[in-house]
């Protein structure tokens, strides 16, 4: 996984570089906007870049770059490598400006082990002991910080896109972004409405619906639309991009499925989330509609008078992690898993696809399902 890991490495410089470009357009309207400067550089520093990695892997997939070279150094291919950079760095930004939404909508206090963006706004106006209230201004900041940061990353993409020789490839590119900005949005909704309208849901619809929303605002956004970005980007066929669809979808369940499992059962020191933030946030995941199936009555009416409790004290957390865990949807999940991480590799064994990228991604499969933060 080296030139993964220098991957990261080139696309945190591309981020960097941006940003930097950026300051002197803030700076101009005026030194008040240095939070935006100042968050924005913190928000996008770090982090797994997954969906950077699937771009460029579907890209590589479909390029085919001599493997014999160092992919990522300058050669014959490096405007086009610097391209698919420039994409990458933009799907990064389009997560952030996700990540700043998802926080707000979730009331949630940390992102990555630091305060979470609204929270940030909300503190500097209590610093500056500004008029009116503090956690509206950083909840109406935080919103236009997420707008910004979703201009930007536009901002990159349409430059990355431009670049392009072909028209072809960079219109196919547009409609797989232009897909991808449409289902997250969509799947956000469902995740949102499946915490309030679930009492008005039949018990035996409930699983099917969280699984709606593992695929819409997951499983499809964080590795599938990547993958067909780059390999778009790349010219790919309708085969190619086909094989990558069946590669991603079901890795991307898996990959939300544990990010699922580690909303309940993560550690904080590794997740930077307090543990069980899923249960206080009354999240209707695949794991809690997995444990009501499996539990007897008493024992779901007390989950579901619990689950959404922002007072949930470490007792009660421990409580319904032990519920969980005895219903056996622990085990069901991982089991889960395992057999998307299988479906996934098995639809790109044969694939048209690279050699070198088709193994780079059968790692990668293990890499984004079995972390733990």
């Amino acid at each position: 996984m080296a030139e993964s890991t220098r991957l990261v490495d080139v696309v945190q410089e591309r981020i960097d570089t941006f940003l930097e470009g950026q300051r002197p357009h803030l700076a101009a309207i005026g030194s008040d906007l240095d939070p935006l400067a100042r968050f924005s550089a913190d928000l996008l520093h770090g982090g797994k870049r997954f969906r950077a990695l699937f771009c460029y892997w579907g890209w590589q997939s479909v390029a085919g770059l001599d493997t014999a070279d160092d992919p990522l150094a300058p050669a014959p291919g490096a405007d086009r490598l610097a391209t698919v950079i420039t994409a990458s760095a933009g799907l990064e930004f389009f997560h952030a400006a996700a990540l700043v939404h998802d926080d707000i909508m979730d009331n949630s206090d940390t992102r990555r082990g630091r305060p979470a963006a609204h929270r940030r706004f909300e503190s500097l106006h209590r610093d500056e002991s500004w008029l009116g209230d503090a956690a509206s201004f950083g909840t109406n900041s935080a919103l236009l910080f997420g707008d910004l940061l979703l201009s930007w990353s536009d901002e990159l993409v349409s430059d990355a896109f431009d670049s392009l020789p072909s028209r072809d490839a960079a219109k196919a590119a547009r409609r797989e972004f232009n897909r991808m900005r449409t289902e997250v949005t969509a799947g956000q909704y469902l995740d949102i409405l499946e915490e309030n309208a679930w009492r008005s849901v039949d018990d035996e619809m409930l699983l099917g619906r969280a699984q709606r929303v593992i695929v819409y605002k997951s499983a499809k956004y964080s590795i599938e639309a990547p993958l067909t970005i780059g390999a778009a980007m790349a010219g790919g066929t309708p085969d190619q991009l086909e094989a990558l669809r069946h590669f991603g979808l079901p890795l991307g369940i898996a990959y939300q499925l544990r990010d699922d499992l580690l909303g309940v059962f993560g550690d904080p020191s590794v997740t930077g989330k307090p543990a069980g933030d899923d249960l206080r946030e009354g999240k209707r995941t695949v794991l809690i509609a997995t444990a009501r199936e499996n539990l007897p009555p008493s024992a779901v009416r007390l989950l579901d008078e619990l689950l959404g409790d922002a007072e949930l004290d470490d007792d009660q957390i421990a409580m319904l992690q032990a519920t969980i865990r005895e219903s056996g949807a622990v085990d069901a999940i991982e089991e889960s898993i395992a057999d998307q991480v299988s479906k996934a590799r098995q639809a790109i064994d044969a694939a048209p696809l690279a050699p070198s990228a088709r193994a780079q991604l059968s790692q990668l499969a293990e890499t984004v399902t079995a972390r733990t933060a």
